[in-house]
């Protein structure tokens, strides 16, 4: 019996629920006031992360946005301090030193979004990392930058003998995403296993009904896109799995269109190189699996949503109360049968907009779908969340952030488990209605997904919850000695869990630690 099959059957046996995933939670790094964290990544026992838009009258160097690295991590040391008077500025940490890499501006390029009519902006906000070796002590460092449009810095390091890492400043650049017509608010991410850098659209709004109605609500954004294409966007461009092949050399961007358009979060691929899970960041949203034809190939494959069982009755606690999930087949495609529909939206400008009309898939395609009677599958590809609605999925979470594995401890079998934040819970999943109706919690919670020998998810766990929330505590609405709003999750081969937050209810955006009580 192998490691994986011994945990699953305890699980099975047992009926382990959060309540018995006794927890030790401890932070391990601040940053500064208005940033958050994001690009956590971890590299041997280097843990990358950045300081993202932090407020820019603080007075030290982490007044621009911020990629930087603890080189060698502790993580066995005492818990960071609630930062007070001038550590309120800088990131504090216990994990060891943190270097600045690059920042916001560097070399004219960092950051910098250009398109076919010049610099469009330099953004601050760095999000995922993702560091490809080339050698014993080098590699590049990809970082994403969430924006409208969205970018991707290229970094060439190299590590010195004391820890230390040195930037390439003429190996430094921004990834060219003009053959796939730009991106659109670059998010969280990973590396697959066979070490390719996974960036992920952040679509945020919902319908696409409206997307040429002058008075769209991301209409100044899509004037940015427009600038950077020298063309009115085709929104069906939008919203995918970015995979960027060959990263060490000419890092050609690919848009992974059988994987589904909506609000990605980021992506993780299991180790059998086929089954990716998706999560979708907003209100109302889905839980996605993409099983791929071929190992290692994310080009055609199977897209699936999830439906969701609750234990125990409405308005259990959402601190305790897990679910069992059961994944809904929506369609089969390739990427140039996706890539075909995507094209046929292309050259609607605003000019074509109809009060009451849609230039887009309708609704009534979508529902002529579900029941079978379309032509295509488009509309699982192009619409996936109200695909996965209209076929009875669950599509009421709110707000689905990072999903992660620790690839060779899960091929191992030794922590078969993947990891989800939920920054907030609410909204559909606390009202009384649907397959979810638990308690609000507005400072979040931490889901563990148990992996079966193949990989698959068939159950949801709590296991780390933020609060309580108190809204007269205009500085630190949630409680200070735990979560608020996580985002980014790394799990560490020995089973911990790396939790960062994106918060407004922390003064100062933390990183924690979460150990489970069975290590």
């Amino acid at each position: 019996m192998t490691a994986k099959t011994a945990l699953a059957a305890l699980l099975a046996s047992s009926c382990l629920t959060s309540a018995a995933l006794a927890q030790e939670i401890k932070r391990v790094a601040t940053v500064p006031v208005g940033a958050e964290i994001t690009g956590m990544f971890l590299h041997g026992d280097d843990l990358f992360f950045n300081v993202q838009h932090p407020a820019d009258d603080i007075g030290t160097a982490f007044a621009k946005a911020t990629v930087g690295v603890v080189s060698g991590a502790r993580f066995d040391g005492d818990e960071a301090a609630l930062p007070e008077g001038d550590a309120r500025n800088v990131v504090a940490t216990a994990l060891g030193d943190y270097q600045i890499l690059v920042q916001e501006g560097d070399f004219d390029r960092i950051g910098v979004i250009e398109g076919k009519g010049g610099v469009i902006k330099t953004s601050n906000d760095p999000d995922f990392n993702g560091f490809i070796a080339t050698g014993e002590n080098e590699g590049y460092l990809f970082s994403n930058w969430e924006d409208r449009p969205g970018g991707m810095s290229r970094v060439k390091l190299t590590r010195g003998t004391d820890g230390a890492y040195s930037m390439d400043e003429s190996d430094a650049t921004m990834v060219d995403f003009s053959a796939v017509m730009g991106t659109w608010v670059n998010c969280f991410g990973t590396v697959s296993p066979w070490n390719t850098p996974l960036t992920s659209e952040e679509l945020y709004f919902d319908d696409t009904s409206a997307w040429n109605d002058p008075g769209f609500e991301e209409h100044d954004d899509q004037e940015a896109l427009a600038s950077y294409l020298g063309t009115f966007p085709n929104p069906y461009r939008y919203g995918y799995i970015v995979e960027i092949t060959d990263p060490a050399t000419n890092a050609t961007p690919v848009k992974r269109v059988a994987m589904g358009r909506f609000s990605h979060e980021n992506s993780v691929v299991m180790p059998d190189e086929r089954t990716v899970y998706l999560s979708d960041d907003g209100t109302d949203v889905v839980f996605f699996k993409f099983v791929a034809d071929t190992a290692g190939d994310l080009s055609s494959g199977t897209l699936f949503a999830a439906r969701m069982t609750q234990d125990g009755a409405p308005g259990s606690d959402s601190a305790t109360t897990g679910f069992d999930v059961e994944w809904i087949e929506l369609a089969h495609a390739s990427q140039a049968d996706v890539e075909g529909w995507i094209a046929e939206y292309d050259g609607i400008g605003t000019d074509a907009f109809k009060d009451g009309e849609t230039s887009y898939i309708s609704d009534a395609e979508v529902a002529a779908w579900a029941e079978g009677a379309a032509v295509d599958d488009r509309v699982a590809f192009l619409e996936s969340r109200k695909a996965a609605a209209a076929r009875g999925a669950t599509a009421e979470f709110r707000k689905m952030e990072g999903v992660n594995i620790n690839l060779e401890a899960a091929k191992a079998g030794t922590v078969p488990f993947a990891y989800m934040a939920m920054s907030e819970v609410a909204k559909g999943m606390s009202d009384d209605a649907g397959d979810i109706q638990v308690t609000e919690n507005k400072c979040g919670v931490v889901y563990q997904l148990s992996l079966d020998a193949g990989y698959d998810v068939t159950r949801m766990t709590p296991v780390v919850a933020g609060g309580p929330y108190d809204k007269n505590d205009e500085a630190n609405a949630c409680a200070v000695d735990a979560i608020s709003s996580p985002d980014n999750i790394v799990v560490r081969n020995d089973g911990s869990v790396l939790i960062g937050e994106d918060t407004g209810y922390h003064e100062n955006n933390a990183m924690w630690l979460w150990t489970p009580a069975a290590m």
